[in-house]
């Protein structure tokens, strides 16, 4: 019984960090560009197909991770620079419909590479096997290995944003977009990189996520529905919010998922509902 009830504790914490990594780069780009981004979910989903592809040429699961980083940069540089910035200051039902288009584009792109089925992404040899953590209970070690990992992005995410220059020039976009023209900022510049960044979280996160999850097409719908959650509990442009949103949403879904079945789906947005009847802007968001 503890066993498991901690089984579903451990896995409700590392749900919840792979959610603070889809969420942070969604809420950033909104906070920062104002753009609604339905695409993020397909991004997610793209770093999962990466993952698939990188271990079917049977090379280790962990070169997906830097090349899920570093195609999600380039990818996401691109996408700001020749669409997102000519939609930034229009209304956010075109923006809705570009990243629309962008979904089924995604999803041809994938369906043309890989096909419609439904594909597994094996665990690393290294990490196929159970870590002891209390009595005769064990934990799976791949999911520690990711555990541990999300919390080491969500501190560089941290430091980034806290304690550099350049986190506070994203921090003054986030909350006072106006601020970039006069502190002399190249708000482009500014822009390309938070948007090269979202998707790099995203994609990393699918990576990440592979061989916890089966990869099928669509499978990102979800993650972006409860991402948005997240942002809307934690309140737009706020890391901060993103983080502990993400863990209280990750926990009470998964717990739910395994103690009240019936209810699990409703309660992550009775939780929602809640916030935002007490605070409209979210747990961190500025009024």
């Amino acid at each position: 019984m503890l066993g498991g009830f901690l089984a579903q504790l451990l896995n409700g914490v590392q749900y919840g960090l792979l959610l603070f990594l889809i969420s942070s780069g969604l809420t950033l780009v909104f906070g920062v560009m104002g753009v609604i981004n339905l695409a993020h979910g397909s991004l997610f989903m793209l770093g999962a197909y990466l993952a698939f592809a990188v271990t079917g040429a049977a090379l280790p699961l962990w070169l997906a991770l830097p090349l899920a980083v570093a195609g999600g940069a380039v990818l996401g540089g691109v996408l700001e620079r020749t669409l997102f910035r000519r939609f930034r200051t229009r209304e956010h039902l075109d923006q809705v419909l570009l990243t629309f288009a962008l979904i089924l584009l995604f999803e041809e792109a994938r369906a043309a590479l890989f096909g419609n089925d439904f594909h597994g992404v094996p665990v690393p040899a290294a990490l196929d096997f159970s870590v002891p953590v209390f009595g005769g209970f064990a934990y799976s070690a791949y999911r520690v290995a990711v555990l541990l990992g999300c919390l080491g992005v969500a501190a560089l995410l941290f430091w980034g944003i806290e304690r550099t220059k350049l986190g506070s020039a994203v921090r003054a976009a986030a909350e006072k977009p106006e601020m970039l023209q006069l502190l002399g900022l190249d708000a482009q510049r500014l822009h390309t990189l938070v948007f090269a960044a979202g998707t790099a979280l995203a994609m990393l996160a699918g990576a990440l996520a592979a061989p916890l999850y089966s990869v099928f097409p669509g499978m990102g719908d979800g993650f972006l529905i409860i991402s948005f959650v997240v942002v809307v509990v934690g309140g737009v442009g706020s890391i901060a919010g993103a983080f502990w949103a993400a863990m209280l949403i990750g926990l009470v879904d998964t717990l739910g998922k395994a103690y009240l079945p019936g209810v699990a789906g409703l309660a992550v947005y009775a939780l929602m509902a809640g916030v935002l009847l007490w605070r409209p802007a979210g747990l961190f968001g500025r009024a």
